[in-house]
């Protein structure tokens, strides 16, 4: 809070020339006696409702520039702020200029169809509150609606999905990562049909290729969520190329559509850097 004050006080000497110790008084006591509500950012909750997120914006922004957007999902038990503390991604998001946009689950987990947390929870309920976010931040920031990607891992990475398949409208592009559907996946998905790039770990355990069975609940296989999409989008045949430490297979429709499925030697893990890497397969590659 006081990193916010001390920014409208810089903001207030330049305006009218006040000085360092009577702009932050004035600023203190207005505050103090009008209950005025600081913008939210990387340390503290955007509310909506009972819910939130948090944002972090490029330093170089300029004033009325239009800018791209990450919406980053956190996995199991994770949390906006411990994305917000990530300082690799946060390079990452500052290196390409664009806004980093940590979402948060209403518990440990994000309610997605077919999950051993889903317990009661409405898959609507997630919906609705990754509808809201979006409102929200196209209100209060200036993110390019054209310019969004999802992406997150692990969880995050079925979140992810989960917005490819029902909300593909609403996002330029999607890039999860060591997660799909739980089953039953999705005989097919709403249109339009989106450029998706999923990662992968070839020796991942937790989310294995293959899928595994957790209590009544069993994982999709990632092959079988993409056999499933390419059906639904009508992709071509697959074509294998290497993106550094990425072995990948791609498929493409008529409508210039990808869907990249990319390998990694590893296990369940993520480096920052793919995300800079799937944001540049999108965004400077003459695809969006």
């Amino acid at each position: 809070m006081f990193d916010t004050i001390r920014t409208i006080q810089f903001n207030i000497i330049a305006m009218v020339g006040l000085t360092r110790d009577s702009a932050l008084l004035g600023l203190v006591l207005f505050c103090a006696f009008s209950g005025a509500v600081f913008a939210c950012g990387p340390s503290s909750d955007c509310t909506l409702d009972d819910r939130h997120y948090r944002i972090r914006l490029p330093d170089n922004l300029v004033s009325k520039q239009k800018i791209g957007a990450i919406f980053f999902q956190h996995g199991y038990q994770g949390s906006a702020a411990g994305v917000m503390r990530n300082k690799h991604l946060a390079r990452v998001a500052q290196d390409l200029g664009v806004a980093l946009i940590a979402t948060k689950s209403a518990g440990l987990d994000w309610a997605i169809p077919g999950s051993p947390s889903m317990g009661s929870k409405d898959p609507e309920d997630e919906l609705q509150y990754f509808d809201n976010v979006r409102t929200d931040v196209l209100a209060r920031y200036p993110i390019d609606p054209d310019r969004i990607m999802v992406t997150g891992f692990s969880a995050g990475g079925m979140m992810t999905w989960n917005l490819a398949c029902h909300r593909p409208a609403d996002y330029a592009a999607f890039a999860p990562m060591a997660g799909t559907f739980w089953k039953p996946i999705p005989e097919n998905c709403s249109k339009p049909v989106v450029n998706i790039i999923h990662v992968h770990g070839n020796r991942d355990r937790t989310v294995p290729l293959v899928g595994r069975k957790i209590g009544p609940a069993h994982q999709g296989a990632i092959r079988e969520a993409l056999e499933m999409y390419a059906n639904f989008g009508s992709f071509g045949p697959v074509s294998t190329r290497q993106f550094g430490l990425l072995t990948c297979e791609d498929r493409v429709n008529n409508d210039d559509i990808l869907l990249r499925f990319c390998l990694f030697d590893g296990r369940h893990s993520f480096k920052s850097s793919y995300v800079k890497t799937v944001w540049n397969m999108f965004f400077y590659s003459g695809r969006l």
